[in-house]
């Protein structure tokens, strides 16, 4: 079989690029169905993009990278593809949007752009070894029980990173790279909860299913949103930002309740109520069991009129900087997304192209380059695709427009 363009991975990058590719397309995936990744995200509804993605809300050790793709397939270009195939979709908050309905109607959006496009799409298969030749590569695909040689002028690497691996997630696109000599950076679980062990487990256990507004900061990073215990330590959507900036090691540091004016609420119930318990007065704020945790900490007694303002205030202090360190993470069984991947050093940033291995491709999950929590992985998989089969087109259209006539 001899195609155009072999595309490697049926998730959304790789739909995104068949899609668009032209020509002769072959998309092949080992999962029973396509986009399974995009069918579970957002709880169902898919948050499909961000309306806000700029190069700052991706992680990679060239943050310049990005900029090229994501500049020439906006968020609006895949909202415009969203609403001329009719699916309601709403922003939830910070340009989030997701589908009003199921996140299947984005799967079926891009298999009903596949198929316009001609494109085939094989799953349940097994790809072997590829082998490079004068016309491109060889590679032998098993369907069915039955091997196929498939003979393709390029190759797109779509097939993620290790991430969530009971869909089905492997470390294929990195066997390759390292197969044709294409540099890695170290990759490692992101947007996953963290877990703790001895002592701090046994204080966080006891909150287990508590939730409460944070600041979470490590490294370079700085999250408001919602924290959630666990009976394994830490998780929520501030805890899943932070996780990508956090080094083993190192202290996650979190401000519960930021926004709150907790020393002035303190303080208003010393001067109203100063016979109540300092534990029920911060737990005007903080969930009860939280709010007693602290104030045990602080080695706080006696009724809040007892407290002076600097007694409140250190309080304040531990509520606001809470220095925890974890033991690790949850892993790539929960995790959202892999950090690191195909180093971008070696690729073309305007086609995803290998620069040293001719018609070799790599788009989506697989790249060092790792979005926020909040669509933005989603928009960095439509938009490296298109550039992928931006570049893929041009060669298959020049080839027919100097094809001579029968």
């Amino acid at each position: 079989m001899q195609v155009d363009t072999l595309i490697l991975g049926a998730g959304a990058a790789g739909l995104m690029c068949a899609a668009h590719a032209g020509g002769r397309v072959l998309i092949v995936d080992h999962a029973k169905s396509a986009g399974e990744k995009i069918r579970i995200s957002g709880g169902g509804r898919c948050n499909f993009t961000n309306l806000f993605t700029t190069p700052e809300n991706f992680l990679s050790q060239n943050p310049h990278f990005c900029k090229s793709a994501l500049s020439r397939y906006s968020p609006w270009d895949f909202l415009a593809l969203v609403e001329r195939h009719g699916i309601a979709w709403h922003e939830k908050t910070l340009g989030q949007l997701f589908c009003d309905g199921s996140a299947k109607q984005i799967v079926a959006m891009l298999l009903a752009e596949l198929d316009k496009a001609g494109a085939q799409l094989w799953l349940r298969t097994q790809i072997g070894p590829l082998r490079q030749t004068s016309q491109g590569y060889d590679v032998t695909i098993t369907r069915d029980g039955t091997e196929h040689l498939v003979q393709a002028k390029s190759i797109v690497v779509a097939t993620g990173g290790k991430s969530i691996p009971k869909m089905g997630a492997t470390g294929l696109a990195y066997q390759i790279a390292e197969q044709f000599g294409i540099p890695l950076t170290p990759i490692r679980p992101g947007l996953v909860p963290l877990t703790f062990s001895g002592e701090v487990l046994d204080t966080l256990k006891p909150m287990a299913g508590l939730a409460a507004p944070a600041r979470a900061r490590a490294g370079d990073g700085s999250f408001d949103d919602a924290l959630l215990f666990t009976h394994r330590g830490l998780s929520g959507p501030a805890i899943l930002q932070i996780s990508s900036f956090w080094s083993e090691g190192q202290p996650v540091t979190l401000s519960l309740c930021p926004d709150a004016a907790i020393l002035q609420t303190l303080q208003d119930a010393r001067k109203t109520d100063g016979r109540r318990a300092i534990a029920t007065a911060l737990g005007q704020v903080l969930p009860k069991a939280l709010a007693q945790y602290f104030v045990t900490r602080s080695g706080l007694t006696g009724t809040i009129a007892d407290q002076s303002d600097a007694k409140l205030a250190d309080l304040c202090t531990l509520i606001e900087n809470w220095a925890l360190i974890p033991a690790g993470t949850e892993g790539y069984r929960t995790a959202e997304v892999t950090l690191g991947g195909i180093a971008t050093e070696a690729l073309s940033s305007k086609t995803m192209a290998s620069k040293t291995q001719p018609d070799l491709y790599f788009i989506g999950e697989c790249v060092d380059v790792t979005g926020w929590l909040g669509g933005y992985n989603f928009q960095w998989a439509w938009a490296s695709g298109m550039a992928a089969a931006r570049a893929v087109a041009k060669p298959a259209a020049a080839k027919r427009n100097t094809a001579k006539p029968a």
